[in-house]
This record gives structure tokens, C-alpha cells and sequence, in this order.
């Protein structure tokens, strides 16, 4: 285990036809036929966490949750956390504020419905709040979440916000607001921001490299979040005909990844997301009124 500090574990839960890189050999309006495996390979995951003795947060999509409230109900019976990670895993910045609006708001009702909990995090579709997308930020505010971790500072072809700060920390919204914010993890090398969150890079990068890379945020005195999704450890899954970029972003070392990922459990220490936002101080507490929480519309409703 490495030293004290505690590390921000998350599982972004979709099904592998869902992903953006395979988007131009899957319809969305084709979701409902494809082979549903996300609850399988979801639950490979809770199994692992529970072997590990690790807590997480789960991004669960709206459009899982409908389909599989079990899984979402399980997901919480193991004492993990439930976020939301939107309703139909479209990027941000081709929807229009009001189809955004919807479907968050739709999203949260679904998950807080299931798990009888008010949802307060949340997290973007491909990372796609970007500097041409940041009034979903408000919105995220006017819809009662407290903390988002969608803004990756680094440049990508398909999301980014370059020069944002690195570490967890209140973000200013359009109107003034303020969320916590914990974005995807990077290192920083002469001249560039390189990411290390997790996912495609995990798969991509060394196993020693990742661990070399987490290690060093953490030797900063800062948390790392790392970001997995349920298709990353399923290399039984069916094969799109897509172009080569994105075979190869999808589809790289799934053999491996579960067990470079039980290696990294066992070598750091993880829990949700929420619990680290609050140690590193940047998570106001819900607002409370009469004993009851409080969403951010209602306060606004009151201003």
C-alpha cells in the first residue's frame, strides 16, 4: 500500500456499444438489440472490490439503470457510491442546454429512485464538458449536484480543458456558482499534460508506467483518480468494424486489464470519491434545512 493517502476509485457503467469511439458502427437507436453484458462485467468488478476490501463510485448511466435496477441497488448494498454519469452517454457539446437539462435531470431521478439517496456527483459523457460546454455547469448546480469530475486539462481530439488546474478544487461556473471539482489525473512533463487516469490509458501505457505515474501524484501530497469502465475487463466482447484509431483505443490489452487492475488495488489505497473530495476540503456539506437536505434549485428558488 502506498503511504497514507487516499485515492478516488470510479467506474464509469456502460455497456461497450455505448462508447463514443464505436459510435460510427452502433446506432443509438440499435442500443436496445445489441448483447447486453454490463451487468456481468459490473459485477465482476463489485466482486473484485469486495476481495480487495475497496469502496468506489459508480457513474452509473441512466440508460443501464433502467434496464438493470438490481445492479444499481447491489451497487449500493456493497457500500459504494452511486453517481450519475447522464441518461444516454451523448457528448455534451452536440446537445443543446435544454436536452441536457432533460436528460440530467432524468438521469438523477432514475438513480435516486432506486437507491432511495439524493444523487450528488456527477460525471460527463466522455469527458465532453469542455471549454465550448461549460454551461452544463450551471446546470449541474441548478440540478442539485455538490461535485462533478468531468473536466480532463489536457488536449484531445474528443474532450479536454487544457491549462485547468490539476487537483481538486471549487470551479466558478458562468453564473458565479461553484461546484467541486475532481479532474481526470495527468502528469505533467516539459511541455505537455499527459493523461493517467486510467482507462484506455492504462490499457495503453506499461503496467509499471501507470504505477510509476499514480505514484508520483501521490508523492505530491495529492489523490489521484482513477476511472475504469465494465467492458475494460470483458475481451469476450463482441468486435465492431471501426476504424483503426478507434479499434485501437477500445479494444487494447482488454486481456490484461483486470489483473493490472487487482495489482494497482493492492499497491494503492482507494475509496469513493466523495470521501476524498471532503479530506482534500473542497466539498461543502449539503445544504440543510429543517433537517432535510436541500437541492441548489430550491435554494435558488428562495434567492
Amino acid at each position: 500500500m502506498n503511504g497514507n493517502i487516499q485515492n478516488a476509485l470510479t467506474v464509469d457503467v456502460e455497456d461497450y456499444f455505448q462508447v463514443a469511439a464505436l459510435a460510427e458502427a452502433v446506432s443509438r437507436d440499435d442500443w436496445s438489440s445489441m448483447e447486453y453484458r454490463v451487468e456481468a462485467n459490473t459485477d465482476r468488478l463489485l466482486a473484485l472490490f469486495e476481495q480487495t476490501n475497496t469502496r468506489a463510485t459508480f457513474f452509473v448511466l441512466g440508460w443501464v439503470a433502467e434496464r438493470s435496477p438490481g445492479l444499481v441497488q447491489r451497487i449500493r448494498d456493497a457500500g459504494h457510491e452511486v453517481a450519475s454519469h447522464g441518461y444516454s452517454h451523448q457528448l455534451i457539446y452536440t446537445q443543446t442546454p435544454e436536452v441536457f437539462r432533460e436528460e440530467t435531470r432524468r438521469s438523477k431521478q432514475i438513480l435516486e429512485d432506486i437507491t432511495g439517496e439524493r444523487i450528488s456527483g456527477y460525471r460527463a459523457a466522455s469527458y465532453s464538458i469542455t471549454a465550448q460546454s461549460r454551461w452544463a455547469l450551471d446546470i449541474l448546480w441548478e440540478e442539485g449536484f455538490t461535485w462533478d469530475s468531468s473536466i480532463f486539462p489536457v488536449h484531445h481530439d474528443r474532450y479536454g480543458m487544457p491549462g485547468t488546474p490539476r487537483w481538486p478544487h471549487r470551479v466558478k461556473t458562468d453564473l458565479g456558482r461553484e461546484l467541486a471539482e475532481f479532474p481526470l489525473s495527468t502528469l505533467k512533463l516539459p511541455g505537455y499534460t499527459l493523461p493517467i487516469a486510467g482507462g484506455g490509458y492504462f490499457r495503453l501505457f506499461p503496467y509499471w508506467f501507470s504505477q510509476w505515474g499514480l505514484g508520483s501524484i501521490n508523492r505530491q501530497g495529492q489523490p489521484f483518480v482513477f476511472y475504469l469502465h465494465p467492458w475494460e475487463v470483458d475481451p469476450g466482447q463482441p468486435r465492431m468494424k471501426v476504424k483503426w484509431l478507434s479499434r485501437f483505443r477500445h479494444y487494447n490489452n482488454l486481456d490484461v486489464c483486470e489483473a493490472r487492475l487487482e495489482r494497482l488495488l493492492k499497491r494503492f489505497s482507494f475509496t469513493t470519491m466523495s470521501d476524498v473530495l471532503k479530506a482534500s476540503g473542497v466539498l461543502e456539506p449539503a445544504f440543510v434545512a429543517g433537517g432535510r437536505d436541500v437541492t441548489n434549485s430550491q435554494v435558488l428558488r428562495t434567492l
